[in-house]
């Protein structure tokens, strides 16, 4: 039957991802595709709580990693017939690329902001501690594991192999852009993705991805791209006032946890009371966006009048409001959020709880591990050396949020007529 010859994946972005059951390294992967930790990040949203923004943004995790594996691997083979050295690497980066995202938390990285976890740190301990993948792992190479561990710590022998995976030009980042500006609408997100991997490459001396200077155009969009999906995607401030209450309702629920005031099940109790880098493999893997929504639609009816307004909020999406405060010198904004502090207190509102700064940061392009090279008659050269536009998107854009509830908008507006 055609269904035993492998397994399709039927993606809005990148068509039909198919794996073979005759490939070794992709009957591997359909494997680690059917294990629990990895059906998991089906529950996971991908943008966290920016649906309540974006109201598309529901895909997973799960999308997204079978996004950077499909990506990771047209790239891969499209160099090793040139390059043949390379082909003993395919286990490692398509596997590195696949589970790339396998610790992420409920919420993806509001919940490394709200908990203080730390996804990659949980990535390597499921590969590590979880029986079935690690099972699998050792049973195709003793190796691959170690060499796994190596990519994510960008310390592969052979620069390119990780760099594949995490760099400034990563099948990671390629997936995510393209894909998050499928779901929110945001059009100007879109990628060439077929001229950028034409113009990715692979240096035999050195061993590291480049780029050839023919593709520099693709890249620049690329890079500009990101910059646009930071500024007006993933630094929304609507995103902000979401992280924000999300956040809150959590202290808050700490609290009361510890005064024995609290329902909550076994799951949520330990990532209330425990450092969520020390939790048992267990207790980390049965929190996904489900379980915690489900305590936050529960305790709106809670008898703490703090607790379940902030819970309501979120669930019902009437969230803080934001106004952009960049303008305003630091000792300024201080004293704005201790000017409106009384204005909260008459509404019964806590000013810990309701009222805040948060600042956010844009910027299309770092040197961070090792930037991109490009391939010139001179040797490889650094991409922002070469490209005045790259050179630009190196400088961070920085703005700063006030965060209010809409009650006080009144007494917010007397006394910016002040400032």
């Amino acid at each position: 039957m055609l269904a035993s010859l492998g397994r399709t994946y039927h993606d809005p972005l990148h068509g039909a991802i198919v794996l073979s059951w005759s490939d070794a390294t992709e009957a591997l992967l359909i494997r680690l595709i059917d294990t629990p930790a990895f059906q998991r990040l089906r529950r996971i949203r991908q943008l966290g709580p920016a649906s309540l923004t974006f109201h598309g943004a529901e895909s997973s995790r799960f999308t997204h990693s079978l996004g950077v594996m499909a990506i990771a691997r047209r790239a891969f083979d499209r160099l090793t017939p040139t390059y043949p050295q390379l082909l003993p690497y395919r286990p490692v980066v398509l596997c590195a690329a696949l589970l790339h995202d396998m610790g992420h938390g409920p919420f993806s990285h509001t919940c490394e902001e709200i908990f203080g976890s730390d996804h990659e740190h949980w990535t390597e301990r499921i590969l590590r501690e979880f029986e079935p993948i690690r099972t699998l792992l050792d049973s195709f190479d003793r190796t691959l594991l170690p060499q796994l561990e190596q990519v994510y710590h960008h310390c592969h022998p052979t620069a390119f192999v990780w760099q594949l995976v995490s760099s400034q030009l990563d099948c990671d980042r390629l997936d995510y852009l393209m894909r998050d500006s499928y779901f929110t609408g945001a059009s100007y997100g879109k990628l060439d993705l077929d001229r950028i991997l034409l113009a990715m490459g692979y240096d035999p001396v050195t061993q590291q991805l480049v780029v050839a200077e023919k593709g520099m155009a693709a890249i620049e969009h690329y890079l500009s791209v990101r910059y646009f999906m930071y500024a007006q995607v993933y630094n929304h401030p609507k995103n902000l006032a979401a992280t924000w209450i999300l956040s809150q309702a959590f202290r808050r629920a700490r609290d009361l946890l510890a005064l024995d005031q609290l329902p909550a099940d076994e799951t949520v109790t330990a990532w209330l009371q425990q450092d969520c880098d020390r939790l048992s493999l267990q207790h980390y893997l049965a929190a996904d966006d489900g379980v915690l929504f489900y305590h936050l639609q529960r305790w709106q009816q809670h008898e703490d009048r703090l607790l379940s307004d902030l819970c309501r909020r979120f669930v019902d999406r009437d969230l803080l409001k934001a106004f952009d405060v960049s303008y305003l010198d630091p000792d300024q904004q201080t004293d704005l959020v201790q000017a409106l502090q009384p204005s909260l207190k008459e509404y019964g509102l806590s000013p810990a709880h309701y009222l805040g700064l948060r600042t956010t940061v844009s910027r299309g392009y770092t040197l961070y591990q090792k930037g991109i090279n490009l391939q010139t008659p001179w040797g490889l050269k650094e991409i922002s050396d070469r490209s005045p536009l790259i050179k630009t998107l190196t400088q961070p854009w920085q703005r700063h949020w006030l965060l209010y509830p809409r009650e006080i908008e009144g007494a917010l507006n007397q006394e910016l007529a002040h400032c």
